[in-house]
């Protein structure tokens, strides 16, 4: 199963005051364990970015204005969500963001029912807690000593791995469902893996029971 962790920066809090995204990253996950698959871009927002803003992430006016707007790298970005669900960090931020961008565009938007929020799934699991991604990271030990500012492919990284341990999923999962016992999926890369089985044979079998009887006689009698 295929999920797109996702993550955007902006001019300010409100798209009723006019604010636009400067920033969108997406890491894809298939199977929990996070591909070489990613979408990131800086935009053009044809605005000012507020002060507060320019606090957390750092991007100038200047910075910005020679990046693409948010209508060069739509159907791109739309392709690449496409069909996946969409895990967010407090997603009534994001995908209002972005479905102000896409609206003022006239494209579809986004979908609640494709959107999990880790925020929620936060808050349901440690009530009255810290859940914000700094306090989840501290918690599950995860290091974020490289988030100096809010970047979105930092932060994506960081929540890919803060919503494996809020689903309760902290190893890799292998397929081993296949009709032929020798060939497995590894689901980290989608290579297939190949085991090749050995059965002991009858004599190996014997020997074997022979020197467990012999064992529990010298540690029990």
């Amino acid at each position: 199963m295929k999920e797109i962790v996702l993550d955007t920066e902006t001019t300010g809090l409100s798209v009723r005051d006019g604010h636009r995204i400067v920033e969108i990253g997406c890491v894809e996950l298939d199977n929990l364990i996070p591909t070489k698959n990613i979408f990131h871009v800086y935009l053009n927002p044809e605005r000012k970015v507020s002060e507060k803003a320019f606090e957390v992430h750092g991007y100038t006016d200047e910075f910005l204005s020679t990046k693409q707007k948010f209508a060069e790298i739509a159907d791109i970005f739309i392709e690449f969500i496409k069909d996946k669900k969409i895990i967010i960090h407090n997603a009534e931020f994001d995908i209002g963001h972005l479905n102000n961008e896409l609206s003022l565009i006239g494209k579809p938007k986004i979908n609640n029912s494709n959107v999990i929020d880790t925020l929620e799934l936060a808050r349901n699991k440690f009530p009255g807690s810290g859940i914000s991604l700094d306090a989840l990271c501290k918690r599950f030990r995860i290091d974020n000593s490289r988030r100096e500012k809010h970047t979105a492919l930092i932060d994506c990284d960081l929540l890919s791995k803060v919503y494996i341990n809020l689903i309760d999923q902290k190893e890799p999962k292998f397929n081993l469902t296949e009709e032929n016992p020798e060939k497995m999926t590894l689901n980290s890369d989608n290579k297939e893996y190949f085991k090749k089985i050995i059965l002991p044979t009858e004599k190996e079998l014997s020997e074997h029971n022979k020197f467990l009887k012999k064992d529990l006689k010298k540690n029990f009698f």
